[in-house]
């Protein structure tokens, strides 16, 4: 689905089923250097049982146009002119890793639109180690393959899944080399670590949120470990699942992930 924002056409995957005004709506905010691509699977279940679904591209990622914004409340604020643009007035927001972060000052920018808030390997602060940063500035396609190192917790996916023959460490690879390579006046990955690493607003965020939050992390994530995210869950009074897995939860853990989430906003 495509949709005018700010004058610039951004794209929104429905999940296979036209976008009904009419049913709660979900929407799936993806982290640094992904796309809505990420979340097929989730959302594909909630636009077949009962929900509306937008998994957004941000802007200057995939299939969305215009700059990039260049901070975590700019980016929150864009979530809602997006769904004004859709014609919708409430949504429960799902987002992963530093889509977690725009997700939580989503929340908090319109309390009364969030209906629940579901963050997904977050942590916070969600700092960001210089030697990564230096790598993403100065060879990013090196810091792609640090970072798909660190976001698995095996280096196999189970028997046939996705497919035969399929591989996700190779997969994520590949997506993120797509997305970088689409943007020609920044650096991408550098641009959306920076965003992650600079924001300082979560807890004062967390006190204006008003619905219910969950936290759904991998145990075995290097990348936002479980224990970076126990402040902010305390000052959300979010419920906590913990899933056997890695960072890439959505990869390496759909099934675990769908049955956690449906429970976070049943």
């Amino acid at each position: 689905m495509k949709l005018s924002v700010n004058g610039n056409q951004a794209y929104a995957y429905t999940g296979g089923k036209p976008l009904d005004p009419s049913l709660p709506c979900v929407v799936f905010i993806h982290g640094a250097l992904n796309d809505h691509s990420v979340w097929t699977l989730l959302a594909r279940w909630f636009a077949h049982h009962g929900y509306s679904v937008l998994a957004v591209d941000l802007p200057g990622h995939g299939r969305s146009e215009g700059a990039v914004l260049n901070d975590i409340p700019a980016l929150g604020a864009w979530v809602w002119q997006l769904l004004d643009a859709a014609g919708l007035s409430q949504a429960a927001l799902v987002g992963h890793s530093m889509g977690s972060l725009i997700a939580l000052e989503a929340a908090a920018q319109a309390p009364e639109r969030c209906s629940q808030l579901s963050m997904l390997g977050t942590a916070y602060p969600m700092k960001v180690s210089e030697a990564l940063l230096n790598t993403a500035r100065d060879t990013p396609d090196r810091a792609i393959q640090m970072v798909n190192a660190f976001s698995f917790a095996s280096w196999a996916a189970k028997p046939s899944y996705p497919g035969p023959g399929s591989w996700l460490q190779g997969g994520e690879i590949a997506l993120k080399r797509r997305i970088q390579g689409k943007q020609t006046g920044v650096n991408l990955f550098e641009h959306d670590f920076r965003l992650c690493d600079a924001y300082a607003g979560g807890l004062e965020a967390a006190a204006k949120v008003q619905c219910p939050v969950s936290f759904i992390l991998g145990e075995r994530d290097q990348m936002t470990a479980p224990k970076q995210s126990q402040v902010l869950a305390e000052a959300l009074k979010a419920k906590v699942s913990r899933l056997p897995c890695g960072h890439s939860l959505m990869a390496e853990a759909p099934d675990a992930l769908l049955a956690a989430l449906r429970v976070a906003l049943a």
